[in-house]
């Protein structure tokens, strides 16, 4: 008896071992693979930044992949030059304050009615708001409508029209469903509490996670957002930095094809640089909002979108 105890607890340990084994095995692999998507997604970031201050002649002949050579930023100092740049700056971080704002404000309302079982109606107000997704009415009839509201060449054109998303009220209607019981509800009826008041009080402080989320989505939304103020904006003082980026590249091409010689050499390189230059300052401020943002982002995307 003691033979076989001591047997099955050695054939136990060889189990337990050959298992740790292959976990471990399992693991070394999952983690060579995260580390290559890492790598992936973070390195095309990394070259535009150092190919920023780099040579335009080392980043063409591939001698910059890992660190800066030859530090230059005449890229930075031609587009900060442009007096334009530093109005174009503070319309879109005003368009992305605003626009979150006023998204955070309509989306997250229009998710929590949805998710109540007692709203009249409820089911054909979501086929309402599932229509757009799949069926648009096109630039031209969009274009008549923000003319004839008065938006057009205003501040508003580039967040009233555009405000509402019916992938954010999906979002926070399955979210609200899943995650507020309806006892919590019920209870603050007893104490008398209202709809407006249980949704500011009460839904509000407890959705941080997809209100972080929803914000997010609206902020980078409307911080890259460029062919609207195309169409619909006529007036320099409200042009947002994208466009105004996009304008500066288009003229650098433009002078370009005109050059020759040693000019259009230099003016190649230095188009080759505000190109790196104008995807750093375009980017990099929506991107430091992410550190900020991520301990909700996940939780948020996976309670408010996996389950209906």
């Amino acid at each position: 008896m003691v033979q076989g105890s001591v047997l099955q607890k050695n054939t136990n340990l060889m189990i337990r071992k050959k298992r740790f084994d292959q976990d471990k095995i399992v693991r070394f692999f999952l983690y060579a693979i995260a580390l290559c998507m890492i790598i992936a997604t973070i390195y095309p970031l990394w070259f535009v930044i150092i190919a920023s201050f780099s040579n335009p002649a080392d980043v063409v002949s591939g001698q910059v992949w890992l660190w800066p050579k030859q530090i230059n930023i005449d890229g930075y100092k031609e587009l900060f030059k442009q007096s334009e740049i530093w109005k174009s700056y503070a319309n879109t971080i005003l368009y992305t304050a605003v626009g979150t704002i006023v998204g955070l404000a309509v989306n997250l309302p229009a998710g929590y009615a949805l998710s109540r079982k007692d709203l009249f109606g409820r089911k054909w107000i979501n086929v309402f708001y599932l229509i757009p997704m799949f069926v648009s009415g096109g630039l031209i009839p969009t274009y008549f409508v923000v003319r004839k509201f008065g938006l057009y060449n205003t501040f508003w054109v580039m967040i009233i029209p555009f405000a509402v998303s019916t992938y954010n009220i999906i979002v926070a209607r399955t979210f609200f469903k899943e995650n507020l019981p309806d006892s919590l509800w019920e209870a603050a009826q007893i104490d008398g509490c209202g709809t407006i008041r249980f949704f500011l009080q009460f839904v509000i402080p407890l959705s941080k996670a997809v209100i972080a989320v929803i914000a997010l989505w609206t902020a980078v939304g409307i911080w890259n957002q460029w062919f609207n103020a195309l169409i619909y904006i006529e007036n320099e003082n409200l042009i947002p930095l994208q466009l105004l980026l996009r304008r500066i590249l288009i003229t650098n091409q433009s002078l370009l094809g005109a050059a020759t010689g040693s000019m259009a050499q230099e003016l190649r390189q230095l188009s080759d640089m505000m190109r790196y230059a104008s995807i750093v300052i375009s980017t990099l401020p929506i991107m430091c909002m992410y550190p900020f943002l991520q301990k909700y982002f996940n939780q948020g995307v996976m309670l408010g979108a996996v389950k209906e």
